[in-house]
């Protein structure tokens, strides 16, 4: 037992000498937990507003006031744009939907509510990718267009319902049972209105919410109809969510590789390798240059197998810019090498390396909006991924593969990329030590 508690201790010593490489296995488990509890309501942060355009077609007081208690939602974040324009955007990524108000809308939701079958059409554009926010846009879409046509409705001379009660009498079909009620509950309405007519704006109000509550039974329907459309620079493209998944597992496996090739390199400095290497005629940028030139031509390779095997077996297809594809990993793969040599040069031993590379790139990955939708993210970290050069990797390869862009829309992520991979190399080639 004594050589078996001298093996224990000696353990124990080693392995919380290298207190960086302690630290990290600390830290990397609290910062990642502490991402995603602030993102599903952990702390009580709310997911920031989901951008959104509409285009009012209609131009009636009801729409206005639609667009208005859509803009006055907290889970919205509106906009009011050209129809050509807003879909633009969507299809860009900028906007998860556009909402469309066809003319006459006001006109045909009052009488469509009690199951007319000319019910307007509100057209719908999604982005394809954040699917997840369409359920909610037809959600508050429903919600708000149905208290206010119910407003509309039922509120004092209605000519809605004074036709309605003109069809039911002249309908000889109908059952006379089920007519005289029917006729008997537009009386009764009459009546209410006739009571609440008073000069205080909230009576109406109160009425027309009595009333559209009254809503939920098997008479009553939404006034109108959605048309859903996913967003594409073509009609005939359809989302492909492999295009998406490669391009975010690619840029958090390719970054995990060029950390990996740092890593051999502190493994090189510590074997003595490093002090032969400098007693050649070679500067430090000499030495360190090469290996980032290693590093991003063998990610450049690996991240084309990997798109060759997603459009050989998954049908990923890059439907924009060739040019632009091209471009974007070539500013991918430098940009892995000056981060693969950051991380080295602040881990300074490949324990600690190690530990700090796992952190650093699942956050990176993470704000990338790799792992989870960018929308649910709340505004603030929405607004900081935007310094993370992975989120411009990934803005990049969707835009050239399945978004259908053009060249112009990857010159910024392009030149943010590269923007990084000078502040990397520069960071990395100042700390990097030479000797053990």
């Amino acid at each position: 037992m004594h050589a078996f508690f001298a093996l224990l201790r000696k353990d124990l010593v080693l392995h919380f000498s290298n207190r960086r490489a302690v630290l990290m296995s600390i830290a990397a488990p609290i910062l990642i937990a502490a991402f995603f509890g602030s993102l599903f309501g952990g702390s009580g942060n709310k997911p920031a507003h989901v951008p959104v355009a509409i285009t009012d077609l209609d131009r009636s007081a009801l729409s206005q006031k639609l667009v208005a208690a859509l803009r006055a939602d907290p889970s919205l974040a509106l906009s009011e744009l050209p129809a050509e324009e807003a879909q633009a955007q969507v299809r860009a990524g900028k906007l998860r939907a556009a909402i469309e108000l066809p003319a006459g809308f006001a006109a045909q939701a009052g009488r469509a509510m009690f199951g007319g079958q000319n019910k307007p059409e509100v057209g719908v554009v999604y982005d394809p990718s954040q699917a997840m926010a369409l359920p909610l846009v037809r959600g508050l879409l429903t919600q708000h267009a149905m208290a206010l046509v119910a407003q509309q409705t039922f509120g004092a001379n209605s000519p809605v319902l004074k036709d309605a009660r003109s069809e039911v009498a002249a309908d000889t079909q109908m059952p006379a049972a089920q007519r005289q009620d029917l006729l008997q509950m537009f009386d009764s309405i009459k009546r209410v209105q006739a009571q609440t007519a008073t000069p205080s704006a909230s009576a109406p109000t109160s009425a027309a919410s009595a009333a559209s509550g009254a809503l939920t039974g098997p008479s009553f329907s939404p006034p109108f109809n959605t048309r859903e459309t996913e967003a594409s620079a073509r009609p005939e493209l359809h989302y492909n969510s492999y295009a998406h998944s490669f391009a975010g597992m690619g840029v958090q496996f390719i970054l995990m590789m060029g950390v990996d090739i740092g890593v051999g390199l502190l493994l090189l400095r510590r074997q003595g390798l490093w002090l032969r290497l400098r007693a050649a005629p070679l500067s430090r940028a000499t030495l360190l240059g090469s290996r980032m030139a290693s590093c991003a031509l063998i990610a450049l390779l690996v991240f084309a197998a990997i798109y060759a095997v997603a459009m050989a077996a998954f049908g990923v297809r890059v439907e924009g810019s060739w040019l632009g594809f091209a471009a974007v990993l070539l500013a991918f793969s430098a940009l892995t090498s000056s981060f693969g040599l950051l991380i080295a040069a602040l881990g300074k031993t490949p324990e600690a390396t190690r530990g700090l590379a796992i952190l650093a790139t699942l956050l990176m990955v993470m704000l990338g909006g790799a792992w989870v939708p960018s929308f649910i993210f709340p505004e603030w970290l929405q607004t900081l991924s935007m310094f993370v050069p992975t989120r411009w990797a990934v803005d990049g390869l969707d835009a050239m593969t399945w978004r259908a862009q053009g060249l112009q829309e990857a010159l910024l992520p392009v030149a943010v990329m590269l923007g990084f991979t000078l502040l990397f190399a520069a960071l990395a080639l100042a700390r990097f030590k030479w000797e053990e």
